[in-house]
């Protein structure tokens, strides 16, 4: 992609120099070598104004490109049927008015302005009630589209987020909500001293996930004001956008919402650790006591939970274990052993 985005600069380079030349050398009857030098002179300006609206729209999403386009058509309809109701209520008029033909053209541009903005802005605003299809066709992908990952503000707080933008897994798939951002500047400027660190370190690491250029994050500005709760707007985008929520919130461990799926971080993490084999044997330090009579309980370097049958009697000793199973739970996974000298 970064060879044709090459390509295409310097074609348009080449385009503006030929241009601005030719037309400078073409407005006098006797063209001189300033004329040409000042062609290329121009038509290397422009290509710079090219290249700077190209770096000040380079995060815009297409979505967002798209939804103005089809403002200004609709805002141009409107502002051209408003000014032709008013050429038609001048032709069917009788009275006359002093200067008229100045104070129509000043209507007629004020009205196209007035259709063209409020159909550009109301357009923008309610750009998630807008669905266009065409009837009695349905399209068929040849490929499943891999779906976007929109990040809720949890991601951001979680130091484990760069670790995996930098695994590769998600790159050119990556959402930022502006809303999210916005919540995490209220909490700079308003929370408590907890709460503005943690909002620092959400935009530090928000910082050098822009500096992955692989990763090509991307930020969107759809908000949605009648939404109070950040989670409620964040499914009305994902379904909005067809697409997943990454989320690193213990409360949203469960893995659909509303048709969304919600991926959670932790879960993540979980499926990642390490997995014990029935048979297998472990050295497992125990820490204390658990719920049954005999039973001792250690935790492996990850935080899994190891329930020792048997490791009641060896509080603070490091014993070998041998694995029974291994339970899946939304909190991790727990690891049910029998010391090596009990019996089951």
């Amino acid at each position: 992609m970064n060879l044709s985005l090459t390509f295409t600069r310097i074609f348009f380079l080449f385009l503006s120099v030929i241009f601005m030349t030719i037309f400078m050398v073409t407005t006098t009857e006797h063209p001189t070598l300033f004329e040409g030098f000042l062609g290329i002179v121009l038509g290397v300006l422009f290509a710079s104004l090219l290249y700077l609206f190209d770096f000040v729209f380079r995060r815009f999403h297409l979505r967002s490109f798209n939804i103005v386009i089809i403002g200004l058509f609709i805002g141009y309809l409107m502002g051209s049927a408003l000014a032709l109701i008013l050429d038609a209520l001048i032709g069917i008029t009788t009275v006359a008015l002093p200067y008229e033909s100045e104070i129509t053209e000043i209507l007629k541009i004020s009205l196209f302005l007035f259709g063209t903005y409020l159909g550009t802005i109301m357009t923008i605003r309610f750009s998630d009630e807008i669905y266009m299809s065409i009837p009695f066709i349905k399209f068929t992908p040849v490929m499943q589209k891999k779906k976007d990952l929109i990040v809720d503000s949890s991601v951001l707080y979680d130091p484990r987020v760069i670790d995996l933008c930098s695994s590769g897994l998600i790159d050119n798939h990556l959402v930022i909500p502006r809303f999210v951002l916005k919540d995490i500047y209220t909490l700079l400027e308003t929370g408590d001293e907890d709460a503005k660190e943690r909002a620092k370190k959400a935009l530090e690491a928000l910082k050098k996930m822009e500096e992955l250029h692989y990763l090509a994050l991307r930020y969107n500005d759809t908000d949605f004001p009648q939404i109070a709760e950040q989670t409620g707007k964040l499914i009305r985008l994902a379904r909005l956008m067809e697409g997943n929520i990454l989320t690193s919130d213990m409360s949203q461990i469960h893995t659909s919402a509303d048709g969304v799926r919600i991926i959670n971080l932790h879960s993540l993490a979980n499926a990642l650790k390490p997995l014990m084999q029935a048979g297998e044997h472990i050295q497992i330090k125990i820490q204390r006591l658990g719920k049954e009579a005999k039973q001792g309980i250690g935790y492996l370097e990850d935080g899994t939970m190891v329930v020792v049958n048997g490791g009641g009697g060896y509080i603070g000793e490091t014993i070998d274990a041998l694995v029974l199973s291994v339970k899946h739970t939304t909190s991790g996974r727990i690891i049910f052993c029998n010391a090596a000298d009990h019996e089951a």
